[in-house]
């Protein structure tokens, strides 16, 4: 089942499988910059963090390479700087929703 998922990911161009030793050999999966953005994803779905981990906290933390903290994220608009949030937001459709 890892294998075939492992596969997948690396068809979607989610992950890139890499030879790394030659005897014996063996791969390595590495995200590419596609998959790195599905980090941005992952980081905004703090949902689950507030909602659902348990009294051990989040399964995660954030350490902004920045600096150096343990942080949490917060989606801001890239326009004004503000923060956005399902309350302060429309979802129009755009150009590829015909």
């Amino acid at each position: 089942m890892l294998t075939e998922r492992l596969k997948w990911l690396v068809a979607q161009e989610v992950l890139e499988r890499r030879e790394y030793s030659t005897r014996p050999v063996r791969y390595e999966y590495v995200l590419t910059e596609r998959g790195m953005e599905l980090v941005d994803l992952l980081m905004v779905m703090g949902w689950g963090d507030r909602w659902l981990a348990g009294s051990e906290g989040p399964p995660v933390y954030y350490r902004h390479h920045a600096c150096g903290e343990i942080s949490h994220v917060e989606l801001h608009c890239s326009v004004c700087d503000k923060p956005m949030n399902g309350t302060n937001i429309d979802v129009l459709p755009g150009p590829g929703s015909a």
